[in-house]
């Protein structure tokens, strides 16, 4: 049962909380369900778990268009502008915005369809990986300031996908340097700027980022299984 999967992660995060005196409520588990067929999707909903994270824009549409129960569409994956408008009405939130570019182009979406705010986080890449998306560290604060004077973009916080290793404790330190980041961009109190989203950790190691601070972990093969990357 994917209910089943989906608590012993709730569990993992419990006893991750506790061992740094954090309280689980302040952590939400995004079920990443891409790949997932939607009856899958389905069987989590009707247990009430509400949040499901998306790669690609054109599998959310789809997926939010058939879905017979409303639930929060987190867009995870890189997002290109072109694709803005299929997406900026049916997601709770964007993860992955990395440009001025691209915040740019969902403003002036949200802007068309009369929407009062469109909540995205700022993706970073403190491991400095080619194969990543996501703005280096030290030219965050300066992006994040530019999409401040946005009408319709509210940067909510910060998201980072770190390094793939097998020892969950090596990501420790990027996890650990994200949350310092989250808190010196809070202290400087950016007008239209919070720092309450911080969505990092995977399946092999959100229990290390949630004892670092995470708020959102972003969790799929620990919840659904393996993914079959061949649809």
């Amino acid at each position: 049962m994917l209910i089943d999967q989906y608590n012993k992660v709730k569990e993992n995060v419990k006893k991750a909380c506790q061992k740094a005196g954090r309280d689980p409520r302040d952590v939400t588990i995004i079920a990443v369900s891409k790949t997932k067929p939607l009856e899958m999707i389905e069987e989590l909903r009707k247990e009430k778990v509400m949040d499901f994270g998306e790669n690609k824009v054109q599998e959310l549409k789809e997926k939010y268009e058939k879905i017979s129960w409303p639930v929060r569409w987190h867009l995870i994956g890189h997002l290109q502008t072109n694709k803005v408008k299929y997406i900026v009405d049916k997601v709770a939130l964007i993860h992955s915005v990395d440009s001025v570019h691209l915040a740019k182009q969902i403003d002036k979406e949200a802007a068309k369809r009369q929407m009062k705010e469109v909540p995205v986080l700022i993706q970073v890449n403190f491991a400095h990986e080619d194969t990543k998306f996501g703005l280096a560290p030290e030219e965050t604060e300066d992006v994040i300031r530019e999409i401040a004077s946005m009408e319709h973009v509210k940067v909510k916080g910060l998201m980072q996908i770190a390094p793939f290793v097998d020892d969950p404790e090596e990501n420790r330190k990027y996890f650990r340097a994200m949350k310092q980041l989250s808190v010196d961009i809070e202290n400087k109190k950016i007008d239209n700027v919070d720092m309450s989203i911080l969505s990092m950790g995977m399946t092999n190691d959100y229990e290390v980022a949630v004892e670092e601070g995470a708020t959102m972990i972003r969790v799929g093969t620990g919840i659904f299984g393996e993914r079959n990357y061949s649809i």
